[in-house]
């Protein structure tokens, strides 16, 4: 994720409990389903780099780590991102998409966005878009982040949830960059919008439990097309729930290229086609994109 949030060790609100590892695993592992392990640490530097330490050791498909605390968790382009203990969730998992060509894996993290706004949405009721590639919003501010990493024929995506953090525990936001908010602050904006009491913060397990689910739906109907994002309904999706698509949108692009032109929809490999003044659609496969007013 993009976000720098507090230094970790910071104290733990009595408020913020801790994750139900044993509920988790009821509710998620079932014989013949994709996830195979559940675990929840208190502390660890990266779930990424954890789980992709155990891919390169040979550990199968399935497996998800949760954090309660991420002292090193990594967004992309190397950017940190850490929360309050307990305030967030930030987890990741283990693929390993083998029937998957290696040119249609861009699509994992749109499919985890796909999943996580489609649970914030059912569960909390907070409307909730994507910002292509990784970026998961509520209005006009950031939610959580996405980051997909591959080992081999394995491929590690990390996400990050702000749950219940309130606005002086998130930073400021730097040049360029969108500012933070969490699911407890974009459910009290919308309360207020209607005139009703401010909601408390969601508890985490029925949003991890629900994207998870999500994951694992598209996941098998995606591997099971092939990776085609068209036949399995996945682009259709991505699409409905794009704050991205149909927007004028500046890319900054590896190299220090800049793009500028309509967001015109996202190719079978994952990539933003972007149709610049000429008329013509150029695929970007990477880049920090800025919706433009």
């Amino acid at each position: 994720m993009r976000t720098e949030n507090h230094a970790p060790g910071q104290a733990t609100s009595p408020s913020r409990k801790p994750l139900d590892a044993a509920g988790l695993a009821r509710a998620l592992l079932r014989p013949g389903g994709l996830w195979q392990a559940v675990e929840v640490v208190d502390r660890t530097g990266s779930t990424n780099a954890d789980l992709l330490a155990r891919a390169l050791g040979g550990a199968p498909e399935g497996v998800v780590l949760a954090a309660e605390e991420q002292s090193a968790g990594r967004g992309r382009m190397g950017r940190a991102w850490v929360s309050p203990p307990r305030a967030a969730l930030t987890f990741s998992l283990l693929v390993r998409p083998a029937a998957v060509p290696p040119a249609r894996r861009g699509w994992l993290p749109l499919l985890a966005g796909v999943a996580v706004a489609s649970a914030v949405i059912a569960v909390t009721g907070v409307q909730t878009r994507l910002k292509w590639p990784n970026d998961v919003l509520a209005g006009p501010a950031k939610l959580g982040g996405i980051l997909a990493e591959a080992t081999g024929d394995a491929v590690v995506v990390g996400i990050g949830l702000n749950v219940s953090a309130e606005p002086g525990e998130l930073p400021p936001p730097g040049p360029s960059a969108l500012a933070a908010t969490s699911l407890r602050i974009a459910g009290s904006a919308a309360s207020q919008i209607v005139g009703s009491a401010a909601p408390a913060a969601p508890a985490r397990e029925p949003v991890l439990i629900a994207i998870l689910a999500g994951f694992e739906g598209w996941y098998l109907a995606w591997c099971q097309a092939g990776g085609d994002p068209e036949r399995c309904g996945l682009r259709a999706e991505y699409t409905r729930l794009s704050g991205t698509i149909g927007r004028r949108i500046r890319a900054e692009l590896p190299g220090g290229q800049v793009l500028s032109g309509l967001a015109a929809g996202v190719d079978p490999d994952g990539r933003l086609l972007v149709r610049v003044s000429s008329g013509t659609v150029v695929p970007v496969a990477a880049g920090d994109v800025v919706h433009l007013r």
